[in-house]
């Protein structure tokens, strides 16, 4: 075992060819002096503030949008909430179900709250907003999920519809305010309008680096909604917590973003989902290694196989795969990279023999446009890849800078 000293950062890199192809970092990624780290410890997240939203509520027929994530203080909010004699008639729930044990994808039937009368309604799938029936007797809905601060993380689109459907009908909307653990740097390429999907709705970069809470003012006042509608919204802010702070996330967001290595290098990892590449579903490693059958020369080996969190035939599932442990590099460096991190994922196709069949049609709904893949394909270099991506960015930090909330890391 040999270990390398980078700038103001020491990682313990298994090979030789692990270094190589983590790549550029040396002189590249530096610990950012004025960033701190932030534990639910020291944040008090909206829901916390009870004082500023309580008064909206008794007496309403309140519906909730939350899941596993809508803690208060290690308490689930629904149960916070009816403690306070809330009146909580329903629970409208994001991809992974209201309790976040469903694999990624799945369906997840209505239920009710086990001893109560509290319907529990599932947003995914071909249902994912809500409708008039769904609404009907609700006086005020309550938004208050983790979420990851990645366009195609879907939590952010149930949020949209539920948006329009609080418009469309009427009703007031409330967001709880939770930090994004990502939201200390904007990057990617802007979603193009023939690309939009529910894994990506609105015209941001893949890192837009906002919570929910300036995300909804965004969708509000930028007139995203279907028809130009808005919303009747309440913003109750996050106390401890800025754009400068990296934060250490409670509860892991989904079934398969355990920790927050696999939440720090979710937006780069994430854009091998739309390609032959495994990034570790079916193992204990989710989004923190990537591998394939083919890639033979890698120094790591892991077989997917079925498990809670993936088991609906993960990809590979009994296969040999050959690949990379980015654990270490996920844990320690990329958040101080600021930036997608696309050398695995030019490495990758470089590597791979059969190039035809590298990319899969989710890549172009995953990236927003069809150029990273051309880009990629053609062997176009990465700063110039970056470049293409600059005015839209440009573009899209003046529209966040209206509606900020924190202090931003610029």
């Amino acid at each position: 075992m040999q270990i390398y000293t980078f700038p103001k950062i020491t990682i313990q890199l298994l090979s030789l060819s692990l270094l190589l192809f983590v790549g550029k970092v040396q002189g590249q990624i530096t610990a950012k002096s004025d960033f701190t780290t932030v534990t639910s410890e020291n944040v008090k997240v909206g829901a916390e503030h009870t004082e500023q939203y309580i008064a909206l509520l008794h007496g309403k027929n309140v519906a909730v949008v939350a899941n596993q994530t809508s803690l208060v203080r290690n308490k689930l909010l629904v149960d916070t909430l009816v403690a306070m004699g809330v009146h909580v008639v329903k629970i409208f729930a994001p991809e992974h179900g209201f309790y976040g044990d469903a694999d990624a994808g799945a369906s997840v039937k209505n239920a009710k709250v086990p001893n109560t009368s509290i319907k529990i309604i599932s947003l995914y799938g071909k249902h994912n907003k809500p409708t008039v029936e769904d609404l009907s007797g609700v006086d005020v809905v309550i938004y208050d999920i983790q979420d990851v601060g990645v366009r195609f993380f879907t939590y952010i689109s149930t949020m949209h519809l539920v948006m329009e459907a609080c418009a469309e009908n009427h009703i007031p909307l409330i967001v709880f305010d939770r930090p994004d653990p990502n939201g200390y740097y904007v990057d990617g390429p802007v979603l193009e309008p023939e690309y939009k999907s529910f894994s990506g709705m609105d015209a941001v970069p893949i890192v837009y680096g906002m919570t929910s809470g300036e995300y909804a003012k965004m969708l509000n006042g930028e007139k995203w909604l279907a028809n130009e509608v808005q919303c009747d919204l309440t913003v109750v802010q996050v106390t401890g917590w800025t754009h400068k702070n990296f934060y250490d996330v409670p509860v892991k967001p989904s079934p398969n973003l355990p920790n927050n290595a696999s939440i720090f290098l979710y937006p780069s990892l994430a854009l091998f989902e739309g390609t032959v590449v495994s990034v570790g579903r079916g193992t204990d490693k989710p989004f923190e290694i990537i591998g394939n059958p083919l890639l033979k020369t890698a120094p790591y080996t892991f077989t997917p196989e079925s498990k809670p969190g993936a088991s609906l035939h993960p990809p590979f599932e009994g296969e040999k795969c050959y690949g990379y442990d980015l654990s270490d590099f996920g844990s320690i460096m990329i958040k101080n990279y600021q930036k997608l991190y696309l050398f695995w994922l030019k490495g990758a196709y470089k590597d791979y023999p059969d190039k035809a069949k590298f990319f899969n049609p989710y890549f172009k709904n995953l990236t927003g446009n069809d150029a990273l893949q051309k880009q990629i394909e053609n062997g176009v270099p990465e700063d110039e890849i970056r470049r293409s991506w600059q005015p839209g960015i440009v573009n899209f930090l003046k529209i966040r800078k209206k509606y900020l909330l924190y202090q931003d890391f610029q």
